[in-house]
């Protein structure tokens, strides 16, 4: 166990847990009211709780109680720094995802403990990091903005991608590669060490092969790898070493992570002077980085000092910084408009319809209770609506919400996506009904707020129904029991008028006011 500081002192501090395949971590931190952060206290220890998942499929006794008593000795910790283990935030990555014995876990946690344990999904572990990613490279942020990016995280159980088109996000991706998962699987197969680096190359290729469809990988010029292996390589490459990251020249990188592949772990420990815990798996974390660095264009490594609890603790605090917040939602606009082109959405009617979706919600916002986050839902669900039709016209309401449900969008949970599919669900035909089960199963507050969403969808469609945009720059107006539409057009608009009375149905019941064409 190791921490640094713990007699800090600091205002009102807060701690962030991360419960991961090889180890349990904590960090305590200060965040100042324009976002920036100070580390004031580190502590860990390794676990075989990943070890266990990938094998057994479960979390062994003895792994229970190592995480018991680590977890208890952090309560302890916190104490000094005043942090109730109720107001710690706590996640579970990849192996608590898979453990068949997580509820139990996470239940044995919050009463022997107090900590409450949230099971994260992948998506969200590629949001975290990169808020980590962003709060460590604010001096580069123009770099990003102007190159195309891979971030890439080598975890026990996972392998978190994330491609940047000039800072936009279009795709991530979380592969079942990571260095547990890898030496179980050698240990199974009890083949050479060549067979493990075959292995690695026929897999990263494939993955690559289908990662080039979203963003060519030649042109990606800024490649970021997050995670302890890549530290230490940091530490041992010449490279240029700033605060919060270091920068390492592309060709020593590669011949670095050479070296360290021809080492067994008890050469490793014997040469770095490195625990068991760290030496294991670090030739294969090391090789992954180097085979996707490989395929890229990239001249330069950047290596951030941050893991994923620094980007919980932001995500947590990001409200003190609303350029960081505007930016995630741009984020995830990009991820959807990267899904739409994906299935050949028609951009230009999804253009339409999303401006005409965000005036109408922003008229209504502040009388009906809709905050940021449902006009962020809604955004996505108007880029997304007719994405259906790549698989076929009739029904594209149905095909579209299956499409979204079985996507992943950047920053969105999966609560989230379950209302954008349901808001395509309903941008057409039948409105919400308790005879739909994806609908039903909805908690009551979310089934709200796909009546909101979906009736203000409807309208925004039908004043496109010539996906011509004769309706775009109409402003709206609340006028008693109607709702009024005026264009800034002098055109005839029968056809936005037919489409309105058999789509507008759902925004009176909802709203109270009948959608009409002055």
């Amino acid at each position: 166990m190791k921490g640094e500081d713990a007699g800090a002192k600091t205002t009102n501090p807060v701690a962030a847990i991360e419960v991961g395949s090889t180890g349990t971590r904590l960090l305590v931190a200060s965040i100042d009211g324009s976002g920036v952060m100070k580390v004031l206290d580190r502590a860990g220890k390794a676990s075989r709780i990943g070890r266990d998942v990938f094998t057994q499929g479960s979390i062994g006794r003895e792994a229970i109680r190592e995480s018991m008593a680590v977890l208890a000795s952090f309560k302890e910790l916190l104490a000094g720094y005043g942090i109730a283990p109720e107001d710690a935030k706590a996640i579970g990555t990849s192996a608590l995802r898979e453990a068949a014995n997580r509820d139990t876990f996470v239940d044995r946690v919050a009463l022997q403990t107090g900590f409450k344990i949230r099971v994260v999904e992948d998506i969200e572990e590629n949001h975290l990091m990169y808020l980590a990613v962003q709060q460590a490279l604010q001096d580069e942020r123009k770099l990003l903005t102007k190159t195309n990016s891979m971030i890439l995280e080598v975890g026990g159980g996972t392998t978190e991608i994330m491609l940047l088109r000039r800072g936009k996000m279009v795709s991530s991706h979380s592969l079942n590669l990571g260095t547990l998962r890898l030496d179980e699987h050698m240990r199974e197969a009890g083949t050479p060490k060549d067979y493990l680096e075959e292995y690695l190359a026929s897999n990263i290729r494939m993955t690559c092969d289908l990662m080039d469809e979203d963003l060519p990988l030649e042109t990606v010029k800024t490649f970021i790898v997050i995670g302890s292996d890549a530290r230490f390589a940091a530490n041992c490459v010449a490279g240029r070493s700033f605060p919060t990251y270091s920068i390492l020249e592309r060709e020593p990188f590669l011949a670095f992570t050479q070296s360290i592949s021809k080492l067994s772990v008890e050469e490793c420990i014997a040469t770095y002077h490195l625990p068991w815990s760290e030496a294991d798996g670090l030739a294969s974390s090391l090789a992954i980085e180097s085979l996707f660095l490989a395929r890229t264009g990239a001249e330069l490594v950047i290596v951030p000092n941050v893991s994923i609890r620094e980007g919980l603790l932001l995500a947590e605090m990001r409200g003190l910084d609303l350029d960081i917040e505007e930016e995630l939602e741009l984020q995830v606009v990009a991820s959807a408009k990267a899904v739409g082109k994906r299935y050949h959405y028609d951009e230009n009617h999804a253009k339409n319809v999303r401006s005409s979706s965000l005036t109408i919600f922003d008229t209504l916002a502040a009388d009906y209770g809709m905050g940021r986050r449902e006009r962020l839902l809604l955004e996505t669900a108007a880029i997304l609506h007719d994405i259906g039709t790549y698989i076929r016209a009739s029904g594209h309401h149905r095909h579209g919400e299956y499409i979204v449900a079985n996507s992943e969008f950047f920053g969105l949970n999966r609560a989230d996506i379950n209302i954008v599919s349901n808001v395509v669900r309903y941008h057409r035909k039948n409105s919400p009904s308790p005879t739909h089960l994806n609908y039903i199963s909805l908690p009551r507050e979310d089934r709200i707020n796909v009546m909101k969403l979906s009736a203000i969808l409807r309208v925004a469609d039908a004043l496109d129904r010539s996906h011509s945009g004769r309706m775009t720059g109409a402003s709206f107006e609340k006028n008693g029991d109607r709702f009024l539409i005026h264009s800034d057009k002098n055109l005839d608009f029968s056809l936005e008028r037919l489409s309105l009375a058999d789509k507008g149905d759902l925004f009176d019941e909802v709203f109270g006011m009948t959608p009409t064409i002055v």
